[in-house]
């Protein structure tokens, strides 16, 4: 066999058919007819055939061939999906929350922030996202869920924050331009931090409004929400009555669906994200409750389906995917998505409890209430949303705060009185009292305002930046108070000792007794709960 014989034969079965068979019969190097017996093979002299040599060389050469092939092309089209992914700073502001100390076993929760975006800066999420006039426009996280994964890995807690929720947004840096946005002076819509720099803003909003850690972001636009509706072959959803989400002025979703069950995907299911004319009171309140069942039912569904075990279905859900995310670096490649969602279904579904921030209303937006830093609180100890956790006994080991402590003398403690409630007027001298227990224990700059009399429920530790961190926790500490008593405020000057109404007298703090439920004002969702039907306006029924 010559040379370009040899390579001719070479591109025809590495195009079509496999090498042939050593042993088969046929036509030797050398022109002579084998039987496939050992003498003949060896040529009757003991020499190893040159025909055999040939075709062990030819077939190995095919196999490195198509490995390589293989490995280049996979290669290829790995680094061609970690290319589609957008990635941003994980926190654009100066708040750096420090992480949560490991439990015994070593283990630390995760906190990652799923942001659905709204923007309308490709065709396709034009086409999918409405309005003309709003191509290209700032962006806006209309979206926005804190998904925390237990330290354990047996729970799942998810809370999300109404688009409309009043807040202060703090300063972020944009990492593209370097443009500063100062912190907002007054309160606005939290769906604006997006437009201030990027997701990273987002985070930081969050990360100051809640004092929780925040691991990784995850940001969507639209053409990802249908990508994955169409990947697991629909998602169930229930209405209690027929619905169309249409007014008379051409405002609403356009959802359409019968009562009972249905399952939606593609456009239909950003449909049913986006509605709120039609679903209860037609506030985003109702349209969080519609997200949740939407997004319990998908956990069910990419659990239970099995179309997902088609290879092109997997190419094509992770081509749509990778294209409609943005991540933090942490997240930046598709192992390291593969790696997150391994964590994620460790959990079963009736461990997932889906949640809204508690909130009153102001005017037509909301605010956070006592309840909502109560659930904070939950997410910051690792508790379980669902009640079936089993709080750590003990005193649990304090964090170290990134800013360490200046010296007990020099650190500058003000003392308020918060000790009025509604039906009990404050102790008098009670910030006095408390500052001359400071300065027995040797802080000795402490002091104490007497002009004005303040009511807090419990008692805090505020600071107004990260470099005054450590100082708050070391107070704190030495006071006996715990770790979640600390608290950052830009409403503070300075390291600030607010004595709230479970500390009215004595020198010793002592907690009052932690309620660890989840409260109802948050309308927890269990993850297995496939019963869940969304309420009809019966002025949005046909």
């Amino acid at each position: 066999m010559t040379q370009n014989a040899a390579r001719g034969t070479l591109r025809d079965d590495d195009r079509t058919d496999p090498p042939p068979d050593e042993n088969a019969t046929g036509t030797g190097g050398d022109g002579q007819e084998g039987t496939g017996s050992t003498g003949e093979r060896n040529g009757g002299d003991g020499t190893r055939p040159r025909r055999g040599r040939r075709l062990l060389k030819w077939s190995a050469a095919v196999l490195a061939l198509l490995i390589a092939g293989s490995a280049a092309a996979g290669y290829l089209y790995y680094q061609r999906l970690n290319d589609n992914i957008d990635k941003q700073p994980l926190n654009l502001g100066d708040n750096k929350v420090a992480a949560p100390t490991p439990n015994a076993a070593g283990q630390t929760p995760l906190n990652i922030l799923l942001i659905g975006s709204d923007a309308r800066d490709t065709e396709e999420n034009q086409k999918l996202g409405g309005a003309r006039e709003t191509f290209g426009s700032t962006p806006l996280a209309d979206v926005q869920m804190l998904v925390h994964l237990s330290a354990d890995r047996t729970n799942m807690s998810v809370i999300s924050m109404p688009r409309d929720t009043l807040l202060k947004i703090p300063r972020c840096t944009d990492p593209e331009d370097g443009t500063v946005y100062p912190a907002t002076q007054g309160r606005v819509m939290t769906n604006q931090s997006l437009g201030r720099g990027g997701p990273g803003c987002t985070v930081a909003t969050w990360q100051e409004l809640t004092g929780i850690h925040i691991d990784h972001f995850l940001m969507v636009d639209f053409a990802g929400v249908v990508s994955l509706a169409d990947a697991v072959g629909g998602v169930p959803v229930c209405v209690d009555a027929n619905i169309h989400s249409r007014t008379s002025t051409g405002r609403g979703s356009g959802l359409k669906l019968e009562k009972g069950t249905t399952y939606i995907q593609g456009k239909q299911a950003l449909q049913w994200l986006r509605t709120r004319y039609g679903f209860e009171d037609g506030s985003d309140l109702a349209r969080a409750k519609a997200q949740h069942m939407y997004m319990t039912a998908l956990v069910r569904q990419l659990r239970e389906n099995a179309t997902l075990s088609s290879p092109n279905k997997l190419r094509r859900l992770a081509e749509r995917a990778t294209e409609a995310l943005t991540v933090d670096p942490g997240l930046d490649t598709v192992k390291k998505l593969y790696d997150l969602s391994v964590e994620l279904r460790k959990v079963k579904p009736e461990r997932i409890t889906m949640t809204t921030m508690p909130n009153r209303y102001v005017g037509a937006r909301v605010e956070p209430t006592e309840d909502a830093e109560k659930l904070f609180r939950l997410v910051r100890e690792d508790i379980p949303l669902d009640g079936k956790g089993v709080k750590p006994s003990g005193e649990p080991e304090r964090s170290v705060p990134s800013d360490p402590a200046a010296p007990d003398e020099e650190i500058a403690v003000q003392v308020r009185n918060g000790t009025r409630t509604d039906t009990e007027a404050a102790v008098p001298g009670r910030a006095g009292a408390v500052r001359s227990l400071l300065e027995d224990k040797g802080f000795t700059a402490a002091t104490a305002d007497t002009a004005s009399s303040l009511s807090e429920q419990r008692t805090v530790v505020r600071y107004p930046s990260a470099d005054l961190e450590g100082d708050a926790h070391r107070v704190a500490e030495v006071l006996g108070l715990p770790e979640s008593s600390v608290e950052r405020s830009t409403e503070v000057s300075g390291v600030t000792l607010v004595v709230g109404a479970d500390w009215r007298e004595g020198t010793a703090y002592r907690a009052p007794e932690e309620d660890d439920t989840t409260p109802e004002s948050a309308q927890p969702l269990n993850g297995a709960d496939d019963t869940a039907c969304m309420h009809v306006d019966p002025a949005f029924s046909w």
